[in-house]
């Protein structure tokens, strides 16, 4: 039996909330991921208009309903360190950003290429100290609600907030090793870094959950990788459950239930956990990493919320292939709390004629009339 009726009229809001509730839906949202700049770029050279330059661009073009633009905004104030070149060449340059990171970038393509990264400001505990202060939580603001919160009350769109993360958050500030490292010889210290970030975290959500009926609270830790996560669950579950479940008890006492996890890799020993902690959806399921939506709703259950999980290689290959990944995750769209895209974002390898295709598929498989944004070459 599909939870997709046609006959029903909904808000897009009222889907949202439907789909991932396992309530009947008129049409699944039509929802991606994303997009690498050179994809964008080869795809201009075969039919995609050339304004088209970067993901909220494509949303509007495509007719898409990304979820992720509807987050109430806030503004934590942070002390920065000052902006400063240490070294260059003709090619490359040393530079400390804003965060206290120093890094080699090189200059043509800054931004897109990944820079290699030299030093981080938090080294220890002295250190994270002296970088606390930096923050002024007394001082966190919301931009834009005076002029914006009547239409937030009166929407017919989902509407979230970042809940932000803490294994992210904390790896920006220290690098993956000594992150990694911490959480063996130094637990008192993530322990204070995450105990921050939680009063941080549920100061900057407080007015907006308490104010408004949201609808979904959004995560970003990206911790895993093909081969599983990046700690051990055992260290997940000392060091950083308990700080989730404080945030996540506070958002389902003011009725916000749905918390989406963004995290690439092999997630699978990870959402036991996450469920446990309150974190009941998950993002983007990259299959090729070990994340297949149909392997982990069989494995967790209706419990597990899922996006994403179209595989990317399917695109690559074509449209025979394209068919049949669409096909062998149907069980998942009629049964519902799932919304299928693009399980990252969509490489440089996929002609934009594949994916238009592609488009043509899911929109079928998800009830969504077809209207051609523009014709390949």
């Amino acid at each position: 039996m599909t939870i997709i009726d046609p006959s029903l009229k909904l808000t897009r809001r009222e889907r949202f909330l439907n789909v991932l509730s396992y309530r009947p839906v008129d049409r699944l949202p039509d929802v991606e991921f994303g997009y690498w700049a050179d994809t964008l770029r080869r795809w201009h050279r075969e039919g995609l208009p050339e304004w088209v330059t970067d993901d909220y661009k494509a949303d509007a073009y495509f007719g898409f309903e990304n979820w992720y633009w509807n987050e109430v905004p806030y503004h934590v104030p942070f002390r920065g360190f000052e902006v400063k070149v240490l070294w260059e060449d003709e090619r490359r340059r040393v530079v400390r950003d804003w965060l206290g990171v120093v890094k080699m970038e090189f200059k043509e393509g800054a931004g897109e290429s990944i820079p290699t990264y030299i030093e981080y400001p938090v080294k220890d505990w002295d250190s994270w100290q002296e970088y606390k202060e930096r923050f002024d939580l007394d001082g966190i603001s919301h931009p834009g609600w005076e002029q914006n919160v009547d239409r937030w009350r009166e929407r017919d769109y989902e509407l979230g907030i970042h809940a932000g993360g803490f294994f992210g958050w904390a790896r920006d500030l220290m690098g993956l090793q000594r992150l990694c490292r911490a959480f063996v010889r130094e637990p008192e210290l993530v322990r204070d870094m995450f105990e921050f970030r939680t009063r941080m975290i549920l100061r900057a959500i407080e007015k907006p959950v308490r104010e408004l009926k949201l609808d979904f609270a959004h995560w970003w830790e990206d911790m895993a990788w093909n081969g599983g996560p990046l700690i051990s669950p055992r260290h997940f579950k000392e060091l950083m459950v308990p700080y989730y479940r404080r945030i996540t008890e506070f958002l389902r006492d003011h009725g916000v239930r749905i918390n989406i996890v963004d995290c690439d890799g092999n997630i699978d020993l990870l959402v036991p956990l996450w469920l446990e902690a309150g974190i009941n959806c998950f993002f983007p399921c990259e299959v090729r990493a070990g994340s297949d939506p149909v392997r982990l709703r069989e494995k967790y259950g209706r419990e597990a919320l899922l996006m994403g999980g179209v595989d990317k290689r399917a695109l690559i290959e074509g449209p025979g292939a394209i068919e049949r990944e669409v096909e062998r995750l149907k069980p998942l769209i009629e049964e519902g709390g799932f919304i299928p895209h693009v399980d990252h974002r969509v490489p440089a390898d996929v002609p934009y004629g594949h994916y238009l295709h592609y488009l043509r598929v899911k929109r079928r498989a998800i009830g969504k009339a077809w209207a051609e944004p523009a014709p390949a070459r």
